[in-house]
């Protein structure tokens, strides 16, 4: 075992003293951690009540944090029917080969994106240099603190060279009325509730906006606060201004009035976008159905872009004429996804989804059948699809957009894991 102890070891005496530097009333240097999802497998009491207490910090009260016993096992078990959050926290007290191989199985059931730390038993900087070449994020070494855990995740989530921790995802309609809201509000819901990550909706639709009607929300400030006073944006004026609609689902409303005129300047959102990418891992954003040089400026940023039409002519030349513009616009981005939205309406003439696809030489992602009354019932009760009727093929096909747009889609056959080198190293093994 004493080739265990390097001399390079991470000196225990030093990790205790950094731990007493949060005291009450303390200003601390740990920057607040954002909008993630934390799970937690312990396999110590001490270690699962350490996690409970920086739970209770102030600088977690962002995070959804849960923990569990079991370590390593428990958390294989546990994915193996359920989405991986943000971050997978894992205690395990099995020496180098025996924790690689662990965690290779943990590889196997995790998200692509899933950040994992180990809390591990060995003061070893081989072992910890071996888990960080191989995709782990952090190795912590027992017994630890709450400073040592909530430093680890701040400076996994709150780097500043690492860029922002969101994905944005613009939806936009081909024409008025063609129903992207409807869409975009759905998807944001289903990211929220299936995979447990939090979500914020920007409603930027600021004069005739619906999400606040759709979700059944009717909060006193929004974006407008944000976007006509620039200057004080930041992260504690946007919690202020989010409303809560579900434990992951947070909405930046559009206050929907026209007591005022919505002029805006090319970079007017671009900041309380960038901020609320910086404490979420998924901004989804409402676009009117406009075009602005805010408009461009909001879709030319955007990681992702769902168009969503209708089959007929008008909207098929305008679907045509925002996929030829945003390739220009973004020549080395993913081109945008199409959903097809009331198709089969009766009586009306339609241009086949075939047609109309093979006109755009563009694949529909989603087709969304004509379904006046499982919408209207849902709008009028402020309920998702997926509230109103979760059996619905409707719903799965917002769930599978949602899979879509979040870089999840490969979990319908099976999950990946950011721990690539783990994975590969139990295959090699097999």
């Amino acid at each position: 075992m004493s080739n265990l102890m390097q001399s390079e070891a991470i000196d225990t005496d030093e990790r205790r003293a950094r731990a007493e530097e949060i005291r009450p009333g303390q200003v601390h240097e740990i920057r607040p951690v954002p909008r993630i999802t934390i799970q937690a497998f312990c396999e110590s009491e001490v270690v699962a009540q350490t996690l409970e207490s920086a739970a209770r910090d102030r600088r977690m009260a962002r995070a959804h944090v849960k923990v569990h016993m079991g370590g390593i096992p428990a958390a294989v078990d546990f994915y193996q029917s359920a989405p991986t959050p943000n971050l997978v926290v894992v205690e395990s007290r099995r020496t180098s080969t025996d924790l690689l191989n662990d965690l290779s199985r943990l590889a196997e059931v995790c998200d692509a994106e899933t950040k994992v730390v180990v809390i591990g038993h060995f003061n070893d900087i081989t072992l910890y240099r071996e888990l960080v070449s191989n995709g782990v994020s952090e190795y912590l070494f027992a017994p630890i603190s709450m400073a040592d855990f909530i430093g680890a995740v701040s400076d996994i989530f709150v780097n500043p060279e690492s860029g922002p921790l969101g994905k944005l995802v613009a939806f936009i309609g081909a024409k008025g009325g063609c129903g992207s809201s409807t869409v975009c509000h759905n998807v944001a819901w289903s990211v929220a509730a299936h995979y447990q990550n939090d979500v914020v909706l920007t409603d930027l639709d600021l004069a005739f906006g619906t999400a606040n009607i759709n979700l059944d929300q009717d909060p006193p400030q929004g974006i407008a606060e944000a976007v006509f006073s620039p200057d004080r944006v930041d992260d504690i004026l946007l919690d202020r201004l989010l409303a809560k609609c579900a434990e992951h689902l947070s909405l930046l409303a559009a206050p929907s009035t026209l007591d005022r005129t919505y002029d805006f300047d090319k970079d007017s959102f671009s900041g309380i976008l960038e901020m609320a990418q910086r404490g979420a891992p998924y901004v989804v954003a409402d676009v009117p159905h406009i075009w602005t040089n805010w408009t461009r400026q909001v879709l030319a940023s955007a990681d992702e872009i769902v168009i969503t039409a209708e089959p007929e002519l008008a909207n098929l030349r305008n679907t045509k004429n925002l996929l030829d513009n945003l390739r220009e616009l973004r020549p080395n981005d993913p081109p945008p996804r199409l959903v097809m939205n009331k198709v089969g309406v009766p009586k009306r003439p339609e241009i086949s989804v075939a047609d109309f696809t093979g006109a755009l030489d563009k694949e529909a992602i989603v087709v969304l059948p004509f379904e006046p009354a499982l919408f209207g019932t849902a709008a009028n009760n402020g309920q998702m699809i997926s509230e109103a009727d979760p059996k619905h093929a409707v719903s799965d096909n917002f769930d599978f957009l949602s899979r879509i747009v979040t870089g999840k889609a490969e979990l319908r056959t099976e999950k990946k894991s950011a721990l690539n080198l783990l994975s590969m190293l139990r295959r090699s093994k097999a």
